[in-house]
């Protein structure tokens, strides 16, 4: 699986631990930046590149780290397309490609461990959506906004 990676200077330390950790699992992270440690530098720069980068690469995913996520996971979503989701626990991971199909993880590198991180970045990578109707209809609905910027009929109207 090709990875797409961006942080910023909260993010840094955490990408290079998943960076490895996707080589050693056989994946094929591509790391869009930055390259060194920059204390001021500005998360969008480098998030949606990499948000950017799986767009035109069907069939890949992405992973953006700063320092709570939240950020990372507003610039990514930005992107058409894109669908970012937050993960803090091993359900979250896992329903952001479950029920969402998330192509993008954001993650906070001051929120919780390392360890933590890369398990979730495991999982995430390594579930599949479940092609649930019911998840296919309100990607769809997303996916139809974001084409015409109408927003999904309510309920017995249309």
């Amino acid at each position: 699986m090709r990875v797409y990676l961006g942080s910023d200077h909260a993010g840094f330390e955490l990408k290079a631990a998943l960076v490895a950790w996707l080589n050693e699992a056989g994946h094929e992270p591509v790391d869009c930046g930055p390259a060194s440690y920059v204390p001021d530098d500005d998360y969008p720069v480098y998030v949606m590149r990499a948000a950017r980068s799986v767009i035109d690469d069907p069939g890949s995913l992405g992973i953006v780290v700063g320092g709570s996520g939240n950020g990372e996971q507003i610039a990514s979503n930005k992107i058409p397309g894109i669908r970012a989701a937050v993960a803090w626990s091993d359900e979250t991971a896992q329903l952001a490609r479950l029920h969402n199909d998330a192509n993008v993880l954001s993650l906070g590198a001051r929120m919780y461990s390392t360890a933590d991180a890369v398990g979730w970045a495991k999982i995430f990578v390594e579930t599949p959506f479940s092609q649930e109707p019911r998840h296919i209809r309100r990607l769809t609905m997303i996916a139809d906004y974001e084409k015409t910027g109408k927003l999904p009929p309510l309920p017995g109207t249309a």
